[in-house]
């Protein structure tokens, strides 16, 4: 696995590239759909790549060692094999189930002991395990094995748990090193940076990932809660640390204008529900701003979906259909909501490398930004 910066930006941190990896090269900028179980809810793995042109879907390692347990992905040959997604995959470690399922886990050094939330057996994840799951899943990016801390957070708890996240990071480290990829490609690493919204801490370990030299970093711990400007700060900070040719992933982040912000501020990579979770729910991003598709007032629109945008839906159904078939509960509602999202999302990532790339990504985030935040 290999990252080039090709283009920066003058006037901002922002930078545009690709990354090399076996199952494909993934352009930077890149917003990664999130198919938890092995599969995006609602849109099917050839419209991801057909018509969306996603370039790496993110799943989830908790999740998936529940159901269908690694066996039997294993019994597949891997998770590509599984569900036929032929490009690259980066798991999640599991960390952030341990931060949201926090009345049903325990969390000592050795790992985290929990119950599942399908039929409250126990389990424990471990560094080790949490490698060995990842092994198994055949995912191109593996994510360290770490605590992600609540919002607000005292400074000793975070403290602590950043502590606890180093330590594991070296045991995954260690893991990984000593073990080797089941189906025939390459596996990269990722440790993520903790600290919650405490500059020193944040500053440590970034520091503490960064030397480890891996093939990439994540910064972990944000859009948890807190105030955007605090994400965005902990974010910048985290970027000035970690190593300049090496891919960095704010993970569970966020809303389009959240995405432009830290792109500006040197991030690379995101992953986040938001696109097909709100779309579920008939929420939609545009140029214009967010759209509440099941508003009465689109009841009559007979205009396209979305005028600008790019997904094949946008043109093909009416503001008025999508609102009738939300209205009656029809599923396709949702999944021509979804793959709306999903293709707004993935165009303004383009876009914006193109902008990187012409020297004039500042002028066109700071005049595009507020017009997404506009209520429709």
């Amino acid at each position: 696995m290999r990252f080039r910066v090709d283009h920066t930006d003058t006037a901002s941190k922002a930078r545009c590239g690709v990354l090399l990896t076996d199952h494909g090269n993934i352009r930077t900028p890149v917003f990664m759909p999130v198919g938890t179980l092995g599969a995006v809810k609602t849109v099917h793995p050839r419209e991801l790549e057909r018509d969306l042109d996603a370039s790496i879907m993110l799943s989830n390692t908790y999740h998936l060692y529940l159901r269908p347990g690694i066996s039997v992905i294993q019994g597949a040959g891997g998770l590509h094999r599984f569900n036929g997604w032929n490009r690259p995959l980066l798991t999640d470690s599991g960390g952030f189930q341990v931060h949201s399922l926090s009345d049903i886990r325990k969390i000592t050094e050795e790992g985290v002991h929990f119950s599942s939330h399908l039929d409250g057996s126990r389990h424990l994840f471990t560094p080790e395990s949490v490698m060995d799951i990842q092994r198994g899943i055949g995912a191109d990016i593996m994510m360290a094995f770490d605590e992600c801390t609540p919002w607000p957070c005292d400074l000793e708890y975070a403290g602590k748990s950043m502590h606890l996240t180093h330590r594991w990071l070296d045991r995954c480290i260690e893991r990984f090193r000593t073990t080797e990829p089941l189906y025939g490609h390459e596996q990269a690493l990722f440790p993520i940076v903790q600290g919650s919204t405490y500059p020193d801490l944040r500053k440590r370990s970034a520091e503490f990932a960064a030397s480890k030299d891996l093939r990439g970093n994540a910064i972990g711990g944000l859009s948890v809660g807190e105030p955007e400007e605090e994400m965005y700060a902990m974010a910048e900070l985290c970027c000035d640390i970690l190593p300049k040719d090496r891919p960095r992933y704010l993970m569970g982040v966020g809303t389009p204008w959240n995405l432009l912000e830290n792109i500006a501020i040197g991030v690379d990579m995101f992953d986040c529900v938001m696109p097909t979770r709100n779309g579920r729910n008939g929420m939609l991003f545009t140029r214009q701003g967010v759209l509440q598709i099941k508003n009465r007032k689109w009841a009559d629109d007979h205009g396209p979906l979305d005028p600008d945008g790019t997904s094949w839906v946008d043109q093909a159904y009416s503001r008025a259909f999508v609102r009738h078939l939300f209205a009656s509960n029809e599923l396709l509602g949702q999944q021509i909501a979804s793959l709306h999202n999903l293709g707004f999302y993935l165009a303004l990532m383009k876009e914006a490398g193109e902008e990187i790339a012409a020297g004039t990504f500042a002028h066109w985030k700071s005049s595009l930004s507020p017009k997404l935040k506009i209520r429709l």
